[in-house]
This record gives C-alpha cells, sequence and structure tokens, in this order.
C-alpha cells in the first residue's frame, strides 16, 4: 500500500514543499501555499520508442519553423517576424485598450490569405462579435464565430472546425470541468492555459490568447500562466490617447522588448510603422523649456521631446510634477543641475512632460530632460536642428547610451544637425554647448 505524506503546494505557480511556509520559494508569493495530500507512487521507467530516444545535440537536425505573417507588420515585427506554428501568445492589457480588436482584424487578415480561424469569445456573443467585425471591415467566410467558455466545448469547436489560427478571448473567462473553482481562479486558469497549449503543440496549431491585468497592470492569474505560454505581449496606451503600443515581454522564438506602434480610430485599430513624428510638438519656432531625445524602446530608435516649465515657488516646499518620465530619475537630476552646473531649483516648482503621452524608462534620457530643465530656468529657447543622448551620474558626467550608432543614424535622417553625446565629458559642458546654439530671440506665449 502506498505511503501517503503531506505536501504543501503554491497555488500560484506550483511550488511545492514538504513543510508548509507563509512565503513561497519560487515566486516569493505570501499565503499561496496549501496542503495537498498526496500517495507516493513508485514511476516505473517506460520503454523509449527508437524515433524518440536521445541523441547527441550535433546530430540533431536544424528545422526552422516556418512563420506566417499576420497581415499586421508591427504585430509581426513584435513577434520576430511571423506566427510560429504551434505557438501560444498571450496577450494582456487594460480592459477597454483595444485587445479584441487588434485580434480581430489579425483573424480577419489571417481568414482574407486563405487561412480557417477561429475567433472564440468568452465574453460577448457572435452578434456582438459580428457586429464590430462589420464596423472594422473584418467580415470573412473563412473566419468562424463561436461564444463558449466550457473547454471541452472549445475543443470540440476545433475538432469541427480544424482551423489554421485559433483566437481565444479570454483565458480567465474559460472553465474547464477537469477542474475546480470559478472561471479565473487559479486552478482553472492553470488548466485552461495548459490544455490549449499541448493542443497548439500536438497539432502545430498557433493559439492566441488573450488575458486580463489587476489593478498593478500584472496578469491576473497564476504566474505559471506566463510559464505555459511561448510568447507574452502587453497592450498598452492611454485612454486620452488614440496612441497604441505592443511590447514583447516574452519570446521563445525572437527578440524581447520589441515594440509596435498602432492608432485607434474610429474605423479600428491602425498600424504606425514610422512613428517618429508623434512625440514631437508642431511649433514653428524654438520654445524655452523644450528639448529632443533620441530614445530606444526595443530596436527602434524614436525623437521624443522633453518639456519643462520652472514656476518661482510659494510654498515651503515646492512641487515636482513629471508625466511620462520617472519622478526619482528627475528628482536626481535636479540635484545634480545645482551642485555640479550651479543652477538652483531647489526653490522653484519644476513639472517635466513628455509629448505624445510616450514614456520614457531609459537613462539615455537623462541629458535631454537636464536641458530641458536648464533652458526653462534660463528662459533660453533651444533650436529645433539639435537634440541630445547621454546619461548623467551623480558626478555630472555624460556617459554613453546604448545603440549610440543607431540613435545617432535616427538623428540625422530626422534633420538634427547636432547631437549632443558622451562626447561632452561633463553635465555644464553639454548646457554651455547647448546655450552657444540657442535661439538669439525667446518664443513668449501671447496674452488672451
Amino acid at each position: 500500500m502506498a505511503r501517503t505524506t503531506a505536501n504543501f503546494r503554491c497555488t500560484e505557480c506550483g511550488w511545492t514543499t514538504l513543510k508548509w511556509a507563509g512565503r513561497c520559494g519560487e515566486c516569493q508569493s505570501w499565503g499561496t501555499i496549501v496542503e495537498a495530500d498526496a500517495p507516493t507512487r513508485t514511476i516505473a521507467p517506460a520503454r523509449v520508442a527508437a524515433s524518440r530516444a536521445a541523441r547527441p545535440i550535433t546530430e540533431v537536425g536544424v528545422e526552422s519553423a516556418a512563420r506566417w505573417p499576420s497581415g499586421i507588420a508591427e504585430f509581426d515585427r513584435v513577434l520576430g517576424g511571423g506566427i510560429v506554428p504551434g505557438a501560444a501568445i498571450l496577450l494582456s492589457g487594460e480592459p477597454g485598450v483595444g485587445k479584441s480588436t487588434l485580434l480581430l482584424e489579425v483573424a480577419s487578415r489571417a481568414a482574407r490569405q486563405g487561412s480557417r480561424v477561429l475567433y472564440v469569445s468568452a465574453e460577448e456573443s457572435v452578434n456582438q462579435v459580428r457586429m464590430r467585425a462589420e464596423r472594422t471591415g473584418a467580415l470573412s467566410d473563412n473566419l468562424y464565430l463561436a461564444s463558449e467558455t466550457d473547454l471541452a466545448t472549445i475543443l470540440g469547436q476545433i475538432d469541427q472546425v480544424v482551423p489554421q489560427l485559433v483566437i481565444v478571448d479570454s483565458v480567465q473567462t474559460v472553465s474547464s470541468a477537469m477542474s475546480e473553482g470559478l472561471a479565473g481562479g487559479p486552478a482553472q486558469v492553470r488548466e485552461v492555459a495548459a490544455t490549449l497549449t499541448r493542443i497548439a503543440k500536438e497539432r502545430d496549431l498557433p493559439v492566441l490568447l488573450v488575458g486580463h491585468v489587476t489593478k498593478d497592470g500584472s496578469i491576473a492569474g497564476p504566474r505559471l500562466l506566463e510559464h505555459l505560454v511561448d510568447v507574452v505581449c502587453s497592450f498598452e496606451g492611454d485612454r486620452q490617447t488614440a496612441l497604441r503600443f505592443i511590447r514583447s515581454l516574452k519570446n521563445r522564438f525572437g527578440p524581447t522588448d520589441e515594440v509596435g506602434c498602432f492608432e485607434m480610430t474610429g474605423d479600428g485599430i491602425a498600424e504606425v510603422p514610422d512613428p517618429s513624428g508623434l512625440f514631437l510638438s508642431r511649433s514653428s519656432s524654438p520654445v524655452s523649456g523644450t528639448c529632443v531625445a533620441i530614445a530606444v524602446e526595443g530596436r527602434r530608435a524614436i525623437p521624443v521631446e522633453v518639456q519643462a516649465l520652472i514656476v518661482k515657488s510659494a510654498a515651503p516646499q515646492p512641487r515636482r510634477v513629471v508625466n511620462g518620465v520617472d519622478s526619482s530619475r528627475v528628482a536626481m537630476l535636479l540635484a545634480v543641475l545645482e551642485r555640479r552646473a550651479g543652477i538652483k531649483l531647489s526653490d522653484h516648482d519644476v513639472y517635466v512632460s513628455t509629448v505624445g503621452g510616450i514614456r520614457l524608462q531609459e537613462p539615455g534620457a537623462d541629458l535631454a530632460i537636464a536641458l530641458a530643465l536648464a533652458s526653462a530656468q534660463r528662459e533660453r529657447a533651444l533650436p529645433h536642428t539639435l537634440a541630445a543622448v547621454g546619461e548623467i551620474s551623480l558626478a555630472g558626467e555624460i556617459r554613453p547610451a546604448s545603440s549610440g550608432r543607431q540613435r545617432l543614424a535616427e538623428a540625422k535622417r530626422l534633420g538634427f544637425s547636432e547631437v549632443l553625446d558622451s562626447s561632452r565629458h561633463n553635465l555644464s559642458d553639454a548646457i554651455r554647448r547647448a546655450f552657444m546654439r540657442a535661439a538669439p530671440d525667446l518664443v513668449q506665449v501671447p496674452d488672451f
């Protein structure tokens, strides 16, 4: 008779331990260790077929999976060149950002290329999906719709339609009778994702899954969901703007941290192949407090205009308001400007923002932010033909940013005649050089 031992398992990632612990040793989650009694069994070794016998790695042939394009170049760019057969792709994002609209467009373009596509909506009826498809022009005879929330019924739909692409919207709303709990729970999400991933591998059938996010922006459900799938993409965007970004967070078949640009329109979603002019102001004359940074998103160099405004503060604690940049990074740059460059800003209200709603997370934008702050404090406008790239240290030195040649090439292509970078060894030298190129006349804001 098998001897029963008490095992404890993490409900988030599946990590097991013999003793109870308050914190998971794998995913570091608190309060997720539960007791799971399981009999200890001895597994007999199975006979391995000759076709599945292990071979030296040097004798294994390289068979590259043929990617097929989805018809959306920006989406293919994030995936690494197209959709790989048998891949499980997870697309997450906030409610209303446009996940379903994007995947419906992917489904329609794949159907127009002759592929049979099954779109399973667990949140909307087929009539609602049909209305959105008619509005966005995504109608095709090869696109099959189904509204199902049961995993077994979805597998039956796959056997009946025999598609070349499956889209499930969303994985948190599908439940399985083989697992306990409500739809969206850790056990249900794990069972549904594991089953769909297994079907994708067995049939070389690419499966696109839609994932919900929590209030802090992470994917809802167990962390095991991200480990099961092959590609994890995040669909981001601000509701106040029409611009949307797809970021590749995990990709077993291509580069990670790649970015695709889209724009939400009344007719659906449209790709933006060259977003160079989306993050620059339309002012014809230079204005004080602005500077252009050449940022790198994935493998793409994008010019981003940084704007700064400095106002004399009457409060004992001056305000520091930022939008699109890191607040702690701006606070550090303010301290470096005051200590190393002699620009006193401790008694001023400081406002820093980016144009277009893009977020600058990389340290390569430090020099542009510092020049925008210096320009706002001195009330001297920098020319439109000047850009800045570089990381600023606490000692006031300018360090080179990554992908320097790519940034310089993009700046030259866009018409920037001078780029301030790490060749200016310190911040004071860079500010002095920038003001030598400053516009002689300051553009004043007219009175209304």
